[in-house]
Order: structure tokens, then sequence, then C-alpha cells
């Protein structure tokens, strides 16, 4: 199954495609431009263990053709609505994994919500019913992602209206290491979206002695 990368050019699109293809998951890398995007394939591809699935780049239409039935959406906010709209005809009934966040333009520490609640909920209402979106990974360091000596330090929670494709997205996410949470409906996202914007004030914060940090369910002792 070929995984595509839209925004796979960005810190945590890299990381991402870096983790998946160590795992075994073919992963395209997509892009506006078709050049770069291929610049930093070649740059991954040395930077991923021996053994491990090549990693290919190309265009963002590229991307999605080549992707099997799931897509991950790793754009910047700003363009999140744009890029959606050029692009919701190719996505068709794919899956789309949105892992964006709607932070705060002027400071990361705070989260600038849309009308509709939130980024996941935003890319289900300019697709439609037809097209089922699952908000993930919003709360992973692309720093960590990056960094294939770490572990991948946190838990992830997955949200959206189609409970099947929810499933085969914690599925997939698992294949990295990580333990996956089925957090409910897509309006879950407004709470996991806005997390970020904390991890994001703790870690950059003077008063604790450490930063990328995650967030785990811890289960009870008892």
């Amino acid at each position: 199954m070929t995984v595509g990368i839209i925004g796979g050019t960005g810190p945590q699109g890299q990381g991402l495609a870096m983790r998946f293809a160590s795992a075994g998951i073919p992963i395209f890398i997509g892009s506006r431009d078709k050049n770069k995007s291929q610049e930093i394939v070649a740059k991954l591809n040395q930077k991923i263990p021996a053994g491990s699935i090549t990693i290919e780049g190309g265009t963002n239409q590229e991307a999605i053709n080549r992707s099997s039935e799931m897509i991950i959406f790793a754009v910047p906010w700003e363009a999140h609505n744009s890029f959606l709209n050029d692009l919701k005809e190719q996505i068709g009934q794919k899956i789309l994994v949105d892992i964006v966040v709607p932070l705060s333009k002027n400071d990361p520490k705070k989260v600038s919500m849309p009308p509709e609640g939130s980024a996941t909920e935003t890319a289900q209402s300019i697709l439609g019913d037809e097209t089922p979106v699952i908000g993930a990974l919003h709360n992973v360091s692309a720093t960590t992602l990056q960094n294939l000596n770490w572990k991948i330090n946190c838990d992830v929670l997955v949200c959206g209206n189609n409970l099947n494709a929810r499933k085969q997205v914690m599925s997939l996410i698992e294949k990295i290491g990580v333990r996956a949470y089925n957090a409910g409906d897509a309006e879950s996202a407004r709470c996991i979206e806005a997390l970020t914007s904390i991890l994001i004030r703790i870690n950059i914060s003077k008063m604790v002695p450490f930063s990328h940090a995650g967030i785990k369910i811890w289960a009870p002792d008892h």
C-alpha cells in the first residue's frame, strides 16, 4: 500500500516519510514543485536505514494518483483550505489523514480555530461526506519524527466520522511504533488539535528541563 504525503517536503512530512519507509511502507511525497520534492526525497533516502523502502517524490497530483487508498495531508494551516479546494476532485473517496493544526499566525502557543471547529472538520466540509477525513498525528514533534535514533515518545489520538477509516489509520500509525487510540468522531479534533499549542508552550518554557514532549495515555496501576 503506497501512502502519499501532500506537503511532504515540510518538517513533519519529511519525518513521517522516513518513519513509514523505515517500517516498510511505500511513501510518495508530493509538492507543488516537483524538483523540490525530488531533491528532498534524495536526501531522505540517504538518512533512512538500509533495507527501508525507497521514498519517491513528485507533484501533489502524482502523490494522490500513487496513493492506494490513503493520503496524509501535512500542509501549513494557511494553505489548508486552498490546497483542499484545488485537489478535492483528485482525492475522491480516498482516506485523507489531516495532521494540520490551526495555530495562531502570530503566536504558535495559541490556536485560532476555524468556524467549523477544527482543521479536521474544515477538511470534511470542503471534501464532502464521500471522502473519509481522519484527524491524527497532531501532537507529534517534527524534530522527534526526523531523528530516527529517537523513539516516538507519545501516543496518537485518531478521530473522524468514519469508523472503518479511523481503524485503518490507527493500524497504519501503529506500524511506526506508537500506540493509536480511537478518540471518536471529527468533533474530537477540536480538543486534540488544541493540545498542540499547549505542548508547544510547555516545550519552549524555561520552567521545564525538556523539549519535544508529547502526550501519553497511562493505564492505571490497579
